[in-house]
């Protein structure tokens, strides 16, 4: 994981909305897939991409796949963009 891979992810409009979905706790793939008008071809997809970039974990149980926001990296690029912040001149 890297910057480049972690403002690639972040550049698409459904993967964002799928962090914010996913703020509240992990879902299923199904979950996610239910709020979205795609095929879920294409929810996987999303999901690989936030998964290749480090954004979330995903977690097997039973029959199932829950997502959920892997927060260390938020905090890593909320730390680097802390370092533009706020001085005055």
């Amino acid at each position: 994981m890297g910057f480049p891979e972690t403002f690639k992810a972040l550049s698409d409009p459904v993967r964002r909305e799928i962090l914010v979905m996913l703020k509240d706790g992990e879902m299923s793939a199904g979950e996610i897939g239910k709020r979205f008008d795609m095929t879920g071809a294409t929810i996987s997809y999303h999901l690989s991409q936030l998964k290749k970039a480090g954004l979330i974990t995903e977690n097997k149980y039973k029959n199932f796949i829950y997502y959920e926001i892997n927060i260390s990296v938020f905090e890593e690029v909320m730390l680097w963009f802390s370092q533009f912040g706020g001085k005055e001149k």
